[in-house]
């Protein structure tokens, strides 16, 4: 029998960057406030001398064990979903700070063309453009850029990102907290061929902090030492913003929040007497195998998608998106992202083996709608960017095509091309279709007993079509930066789950402002559930050519204050 706590003002599922915006935001403003966290505690002190590539990017200490919980995937429905036993497309996190630890630091907002895709479109193309005769299902965000971009401010200035101005994103309120990084050897030859092109290429904003920053909450951020261990990697220097030395002690100094790991949250407990509520959580601590029961006046869900659909899904909270019907939100718009890009190898040798997650540069000209779609037979785009993550020795292996996949001319090559490679890429949005879903499997299941998510997706001809022309575009770009030989990303097919791409999974629990295509509202607040809340990319309606995480915090930082308000008001949240 589950053992039940006293009840809380607030519980939130998952402690990373949204879980972690939600608490000390609400923490602050005087709630009682519980994060459930199934993984362990840590912090910069863990991360102590861990250049360990084999341990930590090869191994992936600090991500979710599959063996205990994962997800099944096929690439449509005629096919049997089988589940993901190793991590290999993306790269889930686990244990306090989430992703939020391992990530990059690349902090792009999305673009005012993002949130209002649908409406735009068809003004500026018409409504054939959306292609929805062929399953496209663009849709508007039920928020624009102007309304969130108060929270985008908040969550950068929190962050303490480091940045400069964009001639082709939307407009700003305020400028970027700190400067921009360091600009390297590599960088300047983009720069340079990038202008000459007529491309307005600008400095990446980064969380790797280009100086000592001191955020609006009196958290203190380290400057970015340039050691290349950030993906996949806790920084040392605690120079990488991150939940846990940023929004989680914020939180903590309050005196307001707990954070109570090895918690993992199997369901949310509805109201029998009242079909308009939650009334907390139920969850299995980790290492005993025992239940708790967690009541609270608001819950938060605030892991990773997969399982704040999950925990949705095994609730029975909303309806489950149907794609031969159309019918159902809960599930639907489910996207990824899509790479092209070009390897110039050069004779120049570069220090490629230092840098940092979010050294680059980047330009815009080929990205959202940025430029004319009239003529092409795909819509959005992605962003072009050369970066400097520091290239690591057993993951970095780039050899020309007709090289041999092992002896000693493999051998010859690869230390040839190890510091005298570059690669210029676009990172492409993908838009939603009717068949690319989120499920629960009806075979496999989790260590705790509860179905695995299942998901269905596959590249559409959309996808391939900007991939296509990405591609092409890098390639330019590389001629131009001086390249002795120029290679073009092969064309992708089928998706593939097995080699890694990107952690930017998006949609399933989409937000709008309408029930009828959305499980949110824009406050991030469930249509069906007053005090239950679900913020994460989840909530995105369409993935964009960008980093998610900028984004999410922008929207963690508007469901707190919905949060907040419900707090003090009660009932179905409205715009002021």
């Amino acid at each position: 029998m589950a053992t039940e706590l006293d009840k809380v003002d607030v519980v939130t599922i998952g402690v990373g960057w949204t879980g972690g915006i939600i608490a000390a935001e609400a923490a602050k403003a005087g709630l009682s406030v519980v994060g459930l966290e199934r993984g362990r505690e840590r912090g910069t002190e863990d991360y102590q001398n861990i250049h360990d590539e084999y341990k930590y990017a090869i191994r992936y200490e600090l991500m979710q064990d599959v063996s205990k919980e994962t997800l099944t995937f096929r690439n449509n429905r005629e096919q049997r979903a089988l589940p993901m036993r190793q991590l290999g497309s993306f790269l889930l996190g686990e244990n306090l700070g989430g992703a939020g630890t391992h990530w990059n630091g690349q902090t792009w907002r999305f673009l005012p063309y993002d949130f209002e895709i649908r409406s735009m479109t068809e003004e500026r193309y018409g409504s054939e453009k959306l292609r929805e005769d062929e399953g496209y299902r663009l849709q508007d965000w039920g928020i624009t850029y102007d309304e969130l971009e108060p929270y985008f401010d908040q969550f950068e200035k929190t962050a303490g990102i480091s940045g400069e101005d964009n001639p082709m994103a939307g407009e700003r309120s305020d400028a970027y907290p700190t400067p921009p990084m360091i600009k390297t050897r590599t960088l300047q030859m983009f720069e340079e061929a990038s202008t000459n092109l007529g491309y307005s290429p600008i400095m990446m904003p980064s969380a790797n902090l280009s100086e000592q920053y001191e955020n609006p909450d009196g958290e203190s951020i380290a400057a970015c030492q340039y050691c290349a261990f950030c993906e996949r990697f806790g920084c040392e220097y605690g120079a990488k913003s991150s939940p846990e030395v940023t929004v989680i002690p914020t939180a903590r100094k309050t005196g307001n929040y707990e954070v109570r790991t090895h918690a993992n949250v199997v369901e949310v407990l509805k109201d029998e007497d009242d079909d308009s509520r939650v009334t907390g959580v139920r969850y299995v601590d980790v290492r005993t195998g025992e239940e708790f029961i967690q009541p609270a006046d608001v819950v938060v869900l605030t892991s990773y998608v997969f399982n704040n659909y999950k925990l949705l899904r095994v609730s029975d909270i909303g309806q489950q998106y149907d794609p031969e019907t159309e019918e159902g939100t809960l599930g639907r718009n489910y996207c990824y992202q899509i790479f092209g890009g070009a390897t110039g190898y050069f004779d120049e040798q570069f220090n490629t083996f230092m840098g940092a997650g979010a050294l680059g540069m980047a330009f815009d000209d080929f990205n959202g709608d940025n430029f004319d779609h009239s003529d092409l037979d795909f819509l959005h785009g992605g962003n072009m960017a050369i970066t400097q993550t520091g290239n690591r020795p057993i993951a970095t292996n780039r050899t020309k095509p007709d090289t041999p996949s092992w002896g000693s001319e493999f051998k010859k090559e690869s230390i040839e091309s190890y510091t005298r490679t570059l690669r210029v890429q676009g990172q492409c949005a993908i838009l939603p279709h009717r068949d690319n879903y989120l499920d629960l499997d009806e075979t496999y299941n989790d260590v705790y007993g509860v179905p695995l998510v299942k998901l269905t997706f596959n590249f559409t001809d959309q996808d391939l079509a900007v991939q296509k022309y990405v591609t092409e575009k890098a390639g330019e770009v590389m001629e131009e930066m001086g390249a002795n030989d120029v290679v073009l990303d092969a064309a992708s097919t089928d998706y593939d789950i097995t080699p890694y791409q990107s952690t930017h999974n998006t949609g399933g629990t989409v937000m709008g402002d309408d029930p009828e295509t959305s499980v949110t509202n824009t406050y991030l607040q469930h249509w069906d559930r007053d005090n239950l809340f679900v913020v994460g990319a989840g909530s995105f309606a369409h993935n964009s050519g960008y980093n998610p995480t900028a984004t999410v915090g922008a929207l963690a930082y508007r469901c707190a204050e919905g949060v907040i308000r419900f707090a003090e008001e009660g009932g179905r949240l409205e715009e002021e």
